[in-house]
């Protein structure tokens, strides 16, 4: 495996307004990520990751059950078996977020995990659900309880070609427990594809998930989507999604409010160098940390 892999990170805005018919979001939004992939795979990217729930607007601002059409099988649902082939066909792992039906009334917010050969390796369904108001209308927020149940998988990690990979989604950044269960189990590098807005948590946007990958010693790439989403524009989603080294440094960043391919490097020497320095691993205490798992307060 070679020690240097580059990441590309895929932030886009989605040009359709929610008043759409679903099909529309989800068929504009896979062609305009089909160019994007095929953009990264000509950087030189090996891994890539989309942003959260690629192929629709961020339709939590609102309580519709419109939005449940657009949920899917994962791995057999369409948009899954697309991108089966487009890994293959480029050559590169893909992380797939994606609005996963599970059963009737049942739906999670998921990440498909591929290889470079196209072969579907299993998913993360994210695990903390947020449910907060967000904006001046006290109408919109994040009201994903609404649509998502909380995930039941663990922190799965994924053995690709091209390296060990971990996946968090959006909200769970903010709890370091699965950030390090995920290095605990081998992640070299963990993807964290989001919808977030400026004026609810911007400020801690290069804040937690650098100390995340300094804390474990992996790469960690956030990704961000970008603009404003009618009908609700509740609040501007604002980019700059980036990855971010074991040491804290910023790899890579994307802009504000443009749709684009950001693309860094993974050195996985670097990853040792760092865990032999701090040996935060050898360090830890988990027998003295037995309240943190109870139901406490």
């Amino acid at each position: 495996m070679v020690s240097k892999v580059k990441i590309g990170l895929i932030q886009a805005s989605h040009d359709t307004s929610g008043d759409e018919p679903c099909q529309v979001h989800i068929d504009n939004a896979i062609e305009k990520h089909l160019s994007l992939i095929a953009e990264a795979a000509a950087k030189g990217a090996k891994i890539v990751c989309l942003q959260e729930v690629f192929t629709t607007p961020y339709f939590c601002a609102e309580q519709n059950p419109k939005w449940y059409a657009t949920a899917e099988a994962v791995p057999d649902g369409p948009t899954t078996q697309l991108f089966k082939e487009v890994a293959k066909q480029h050559g590169i792992v893909l992380v797939l977020p994606i609005y996963e039906k599970a059963a009737e009334g049942v739906y999670y917010n998921t990440a498909a995990v591929i290889d470079a050969d196209g072969t579907y390796l299993g998913k993360y369904r994210k695990n903390h659900i947020p449910h907060v108001q967000a904006g001046p209308n006290p109408q919109h927020g994040f009201w994903e309880k609404y649509y998502f149940k909380p995930g039941n998988l663990g922190y799965p990690v994924f053995k690709t070609i091209y390296g060990t990979i971990g996946v968090y989604i959006c909200y769970d950044r903010h709890f370091p427990e699965g950030a390090r269960l995920l290095g605990l189990a081998g992640a070299e590098i963990v993807f964290n594809p989001s919808a977030t807005i400026a004026g609810l948590s911007e400020y801690l946007w290069k804040l937690e998930q650098p100390a995340h990958a300094v804390a474990n010693g992996y790469y960690l790439g956030a990704i961000n989507r970008v603009g404003y989403e009618a009908p609700w524009n509740f609040g501007e989603f604002y980019g700059q999604s980036y990855l971010v080294d074991p040491r804290g440094n910023f790899a890579a960043m994307g802009s504000r409010n443009e749709s684009e391919v950001v693309i860094g490097e993974m050195d996985r020497n670097l990853i040792a160098e760092v865990r032999d320095q701090w040996q935060f691993y050898r360090d830890r205490r988990p027998e003295t940390y037995e309240k943190m798992v109870q139901l406490l307060p």
